[in-house]
């Protein structure tokens, strides 16, 4: 599917491929909105998903990107009257209005990313909830540090960044109770010049790790010559991460997405939480390979953190859920 430059062309296309026979074949009709371009990797990882299932054959998929808060919702509507049978997106800071909007179109199920639970009886919610990983990360990150100082980089500090922070300085200090943090926020989601500001900043103050939230702290690393921890996509090899980026954290909507399209074709489509779907026991997080880094992490801190992974995905061990905002250290 070619991405949809301009909300006209949207709505044109999607209705073409709409009134097709996609029921008759199995398939349903989904929409993707997004309020930012396919290539930023939170709504890139929406886009694969997605894009996975069209190509399988399960759905009819076309999307606009791009798309203004304040246009979000004549979108979503626009695609609801359409006849979709399932819209994917995000309502972060316009849930009112979205909520309001599911309402009016109870036939049509709904899954978006939203800090707030379910709503009605068709909006369901989800985040990425990959703290997990993030834990696993800092467990080898609190073993390869030589300052015992690690800096972080972030976008905001809202919970689905708080918590894989947290979540990240939790497993450090689980093997290194000595490491101390320095934690950054850039106020903006892709921003890679201020991003590797901010990380030059911290390797001034003597950290040897980063862990890069956001896009531009794997390219200060490298010219720092210091080691960094990738977040969402794999880092090592889509943001030229060689010999820089360890490991990522992975973020995966693919067992989200598979859930409401079978769910939608099944006629059971109801509002609930996603949040289990994007968790590793149900595959939607995970750590990415060691790549080149194999050999340079010590044995020991390679078996503690594959005995964890085993733990949290059997449900014997918990990693705690922490939005709160988290602070420097040192």
């Amino acid at each position: 599917m070619k991405r949809i430059p301009t909300i006209a062309a949207a709505c044109c296309l999607a209705i073409a491929l709409l009134a097709g026979t996609a029921l008759a074949a199995g398939k349903i009709k989904v929409a993707g909105i997004y309020t930012q371009p396919i290539q930023q990797k939170w709504d890139a990882c929406l886009h694969k998903a997605l894009q996975k299932a069209a190509d399988a054959g399960e759905i009819e998929y076309v999307y606009s990107e791009k798309v203004s808060n304040t246009d979000y919702v004549r979108v979503l509507r626009e695609y609801s009257e359409k006849g979709v049978n399932l819209v994917v997106g995000e309502a972060f800071g316009i849930s009112r209005d979205v909520t309001k909007a599911a309402k009016d179109y109870p036939n049509v199920a709904y899954l978006m990313g939203d800090s707030f639970g379910p709503r009605g009886t068709n909006l369901s919610v989800f985040d990425n909830y990959i703290h997990e990983p993030c834990y696993l990360m800092g467990m080898i990150a609190g073993k390869m540090t030589k300052t015992n100082k690690i800096g972080m980089v972030g976008g905001y500090p809202i919970g689905e960044v708080n918590r894989l922070f947290n979540a990240f300085m939790a497993g450090a200090k689980s093997v290194n109770p000595a490491v101390q943090f320095k934690v950054s926020f850039i106020g903006s989601w892709y921003d890679p010049p201020k991003a590797k500001e901010f990380a030059y900043a911290q390797v001034e103050a003597g950290v040897d790790v980063l862990y890069a939230e956001r896009a531009g702290v794997v390219d200060a690393a490298r010219e720092k010559g210091i080691i960094a921890f990738g977040n969402v996509n794999d880092m090592n090899k889509e943001e030229n991460g060689k010999d820089v980026v360890v490991t990522s954290a992975l973020w995966s909507m693919d067992a989200a997405v598979k859930r409401a399209v079978d769910l939608v074709k099944a006629g059971k489509f109801t509002a609930e939480d996603y949040r289990d779907y994007t968790m590793m026991a149900k595959g939607g997080a995970s750590l990415a390979p060691y790549y080149e880094f194999d050999a340079k992490i010590p044995a020991d801190v390679k078996a503690k953190v594959a005995e964890a992974a085993d733990a949290i995905k059997t449900g014997k061990m918990t990693i705690e859920i922490n939005d709160n905002e988290p602070k420097s250290t040192f």
